[in-house]
């Protein structure tokens, strides 16, 4: 049982109300205290901003080599990721990933990516209404990503996102939405193996860099399904979450967007502020390796805490009206909505790459966003929406 000064509570952030409207339980969450016992998951959940923060920033006590999902027999047949594992291995594995997906290594793409951005915003002016999804937020991962990659033309590609959605999923309980993924998780499972035989992936691309180096003995060939893997993962659901909540925010902010077509300058802020206010990612576990106070609170060896992302981000504490979707606000880049510290998004920045040249093509053409109700996903990890109905007005 946990000590007595931590509150317990039956809120339970994985239920599909608590799914699709979030906010007002991480608040309550927040209340209750810097940490809390939730009993419906027999976990600690961190809620606050600065204790989350600090969390992500120790990775010596706050550790992610036994797994960052509240499910155990889970978090074992996750290890050796690049999510799921500590320095030194961690630092090893997500630099034969990173080295593509850092800003710098991504400039020789800059106007590949900035031409597509074009071209997409033009066709959907001239279609009328599309969903933000699957018209919008879809098209950048499904058409470029698997390229980069170098995935055989079209095997693969219909499945991406399902394999994606049912890898963030199993990071949640074992409830229906995890347990329904696994044959997708089997299927992928069997896909990167197979991609991960030299000759299967087109030459020249990053993923056949990483088959290349292991048959040079670079790197063990045991690793590559999982580094594969790796490089799918963060390019598909964040970034579709991200684009899709960046229609429906604009939209029904008409002065704000007003404001960015004004101040094109503003536009990496302006990303920002949609990653903070609508985060990605819900937030993942960590397993506590000593004893260590958080936020005033001492947690013992052999804790599991869930370090809630999106609850951090609208927290009172840190943010001057958290609810209010402002482009101007101050210190929006320390939000934590792809993470923070070392297990920070390893693809952020292709998804900032992606955002901002979508961005900059709609200011440049379009004067109003206009969308209708959005459908809210259901997912254990991602934050996101499901439908939204969309019109570009020049």
């Amino acid at each position: 049982m946990p000590a007595t000064t931590i509150p317990s509570t039956d809120i339970d952030p994985y239920t599909d109300d608590s799914i699709l409207s979030p906010y007002e339980d991480y608040r309550r969450l927040r209340d209750l205290g810097p940490v809390v016992w939730l009993e419906a998951h027999q976990v600690f959940a961190v809620a606050r901003y600065r204790e989350v923060y600090d969390a992500l920033h120790d990775h010596t006590t706050f550790s992610s080599a036994s797994g960052v999902g509240l499910t155990e027999t889970l978090n074992k047949a996750q290890k050796g990721s690049s999510f799921t594992s500590d320095p030194p291995y961690h630092g090893y594995v997500r630099g034969l990933v990173a080295r593509h997906l850092k800003p710098k290594a991504l400039e020789q793409f800059h106007d590949y990516i900035e031409g597509w951005a074009t071209r997409l915003v033009d066709e959907l002016i001239e279609k009328g209404e599309f969903d933000a999804v699957t018209d919008f937020a879809q098209a950048f991962p499904l058409a470029v990503v698997p390229d980069l990659l170098g995935w055989p033309i079209e095997e693969g590609k219909e499945r991406l996102l399902e394999w994606a959605t049912a890898g963030f999923n199993a990071f949640g309980p074992l409830n229906e939405r995890t347990q329904r993924g696994f044959p997708l998780l089997k299927e992928m499972s069997e896909f990167l193996e197979r991609m991960s035989v030299p000759g299967n992936l087109r030459p020249g691309s990053w993923g056949a860099q990483l088959v290349s180096d292991a048959k040079e003995g670079k790197i063990e060939e045991y690793l590559l399904p999982g580094l594969l893997g790796d490089f799918l993962a963060p390019s598909m659901d964040t970034s579709v979450s991200a684009l899709s909540s960046m229609l429906w925010l604009l939209g029904t902010h008409q002065d704000q967007w007003e404001q960015l077509r004004a101040e094109p300058a503003r536009i990496p802020q302006a990303f920002n502020e949609i990653l903070r206010i609508e985060s990605p990612l819900r937030g993942f576990t960590r397993l506590v390796t000593r004893e260590r106070e958080l936020g005033g609170v001492r947690l013992d060896p052999e804790s599991r805490v869930l370090l809630l992302y999106g609850s951090a981000n609208r927290d009172e504490r840190q943010w001057k009206d958290p609810e209010t979707f402002d482009i101007d606000r101050s210190g929006v880049t320390q939000h934590i909505g792809f993470g923070h510290g070392i297990h920070g998004c390893v693809g952020q920045a292709l998804s900032r790459l992606e955002g901002h040249s979508l961005l900059k093509a709609l200011a440049d053409r379009v004067t109003s966003i206009e969308v209708g109700e959005p459908t809210w996903r259901l997912h254990n990890t991602i934050r996101g929406i499901a439908s939204l109905p969309v019109t570009l007005r020049t």
